[in-house]
């Protein structure tokens, strides 16, 4: 463990950080399952509609500096292909 008061800080600032990360990674993972799971039950309706929903939470990773802007970019592409496919 660090000695130095600012140190120490540092610690718990980039545990708190982490956390946050974690919980938006988690957040985009469960909506990208969302849209894959419809995708494999080919409904076009739902796929589209969860679509929508994992473009936000992709954005909002990519905002919050979680995400490279060309990983964003990569995700959406990937699962608006996939949406379009099934149609």
């Amino acid at each position: 463990m660090a000695n130095i008061k600012s140190a120490k800080k540092r610690v718990l600032v980039n545990e708190t950080k982490a956390m946050r990360n974690k919980a938006i990674k988690s957040k985009v993972k469960t909506v990208v399952k969302a849209v894959e799971t419809a995708v494999d039950k080919k409904d076009a309706a739902a796929a589209a509609d969860a679509l929508k929903t994992a473009i936000v939470e992709i954005n909002k990773a990519g905002t919050k500096g979680i995400y490279h802007k060309n990983t964003v970019a990569r995700k959406i592409s990937r699962l608006t292909k996939a949406v379009n496919g099934i149609a």
